[in-house]
């Protein structure tokens, strides 16, 4: 049987629930949907619990994903979103024309990209190979390196 989870209950940092929470965890009653940062903006999807639950969200289209987002809370349970990490390619231009010629390429692509400094970072929400692929003659030509993230 699937569990339709149609609404956002809330978070489970907001006051209201915080106790009820924490109780349903250490019941051993707390379920988690892991969720990409792609599958995070989907309205409609099928995923399965931690625990092994079938799920099918549908949500209406103004309703909004984030981490902890409490998707069913009853006595018996809870089930809450958690993201899963992004990972992120960081590519350092050779100069601001470079940059921008960069930036207009990766929003061609509808890349998710955040900036930090002068370093471009894109999310990977695929093979890395293939975005290095694309990538390809930027690095060749030298307009483009690749900053390893040592963090």
């Amino acid at each position: 049987m699937v569990l339709q989870l149609t609404h956002i209950f809330g978070n489970v940092g907001d006051n209201d629930f915080c106790e009820k929470i924490h109780d349903l965890s250490h019941a051993d009653s707390l379920e988690r949907v892991h969720l990409s940062a792609t599958d995070s903006l989907r309205k409609r999807l099928r995923v399965t619990t931690d625990k092994g639950t079938d799920c099918a969200i549908v949500l209406n289209r103004k309703a909004q994903l984030s981490n902890g987002s409490i998707l069913w809370l009853d006595n018996d349970r809870a089930i809450v979103v958690k993201f899963l990490e992004t990972n992120w390619l960081r590519l350092i231009p050779l100069d601001m024309a470079v940059a921008l010629e960069l930036g207009y390429f990766a929003g061609n692509l509808h890349w998710k990209v955040r900036f930090v400094d002068s370093i471009l970072e894109v999310a990977l929400e695929g093979s890395e190979k293939s975005y290095l692929d694309r990538l390809e003659p930027y690095f060749k030509s030298g307009k483009v390196k690749r900053e390893i993230d040592e963090r």
